[in-house]
């Protein structure tokens, strides 16, 4: 199960917790992204997320090439994400 919790005013603090493996969870945080105002730095805090899946890993890529910095990214979510990118890169893509 993912939990979320929204904090902050120009700096905008999503902490999550738990897995996050469903197209559910990723429609989730999705919708959170798109409910807030452009031009505000946006922050992910991974400290207590304990599981991810493939689908996961490719968002969170995708949010980090989009500006949204991953804060205490667990070591083995912040590898995958970075073999995912260096697959990116190879393919040219």
């Amino acid at each position: 199960m993912l939990r979320t919790r929204r904090t902050g005013n120009s700096q905008i603090l999503f902490t999550l917790s738990g897995r996050i493996e469903t197209t559910e969870d990723i429609e989730q945080l999705q919708q959170l992204l798109a409910a807030e105002t452009s031009g505000q730095q946006l922050i992910f805090d991974l400290k207590d997320v304990t599981l991810v899946n493939q689908d996961a890993v490719k968002f969170l890529r995708r949010c980090e090439a989009d500006g949204i910095k991953l804060e205490n990214c667990p070591l083995h979510v912040r590898r995958w994400i970075d073999q995912v990118k260096d697959r990116i890169r190879r393919r040219g893509v």
